[in-house]
């Protein structure tokens, strides 16, 4: 990969999210042809899907409740796990976050990240570690929007996220209601309707909803 931050200038555009306004992202329209670009500028093929080129419903919601929230941000170290776009890490900026680490391993969501924190007038750090790999790191509130549309990876995350919880960390979740989304044994937030696209979800409107890990 050559220059990740002109190849997303060139493949994707700045536009208002839709369930969040006050924050604009550069996204891509369509799945397919994104995800082929992204395949031949790593000279790879079968890499993930390009999760920070779009603004899934999860991180939609939980960006939604942390502006309507900021009481629950504010002066706070912030952690956005699996960030993709920073839509959620922009959001806490925006409410008054003292400090927010965006994580992916995505090698596309630092610069995808920066780019979009310029475009809203926030700062925020970014780490590509793979953070599963160690306990949390110190902060005072995980935000963590759509983690859990694949089985393994939803367990591995989610006993990383109550273990977290444990050591006294905060965790909001922000969750479509998919399959492998364990609702029992968390406390419901807020519900929203999130309008979405085909090209990411089973529906173009999601019922989409935040967590607190008690």
């Amino acid at each position: 990969m050559t220059d990740p931050r002109s190849f997303i200038l060139a493949n994707t555009r700045l536009q208002p999210v839709s369930h969040t306004p006050e924050i604009s992202l550069w996204l891509a329209d369509e799945v397919t042809p994104i995800w082929r670009l992204t395949e031949a500028e790593l000279g790879e093929m079968g890499v993930p899907p390009p999760f920070w080129a779009f603004a899934w419903a999860g991180g939609q919601a939980l960006a939604r409740w942390v502006l309507d929230h900021p009481d629950e941000v504010a002066g706070r170290r912030v952690l956005d796990f699996a960030t993709g776009s920073g839509l959620v890490a922009v959001a806490a900026m925006k409410a008054g976050a003292a400090s927010v680490l965006a994580a992916d391993i995505d090698p596309f969501a630092g610069a995808a990240v920066a780019l979009n924190c310029e475009a809203n007038k926030v700062e925020s750090i970014f780490t590509g570690a793979d953070l599963l790999e160690a306990p949390a790191p110190d902060v005072d509130l995980i935000l963590a929007g759509d983690v859990c549309y694949e089985q393994p990876m939803s367990g591995r995350v989610l006993a990383w996220l109550g273990e977290a919880r444990s050591r006294g960390i905060e965790v909001r979740i922000g969750d479509p209601h998919r399959t492998y989304f364990p609702r029992l044994g968390l406390e419901l937030l807020a519900e929203y309707t999130v309008p979405t696209t085909r090209e990411l979800e089973d529906q173009t409107v999601k019922r989409t909803s935040v967590w607190r890990l008690p």
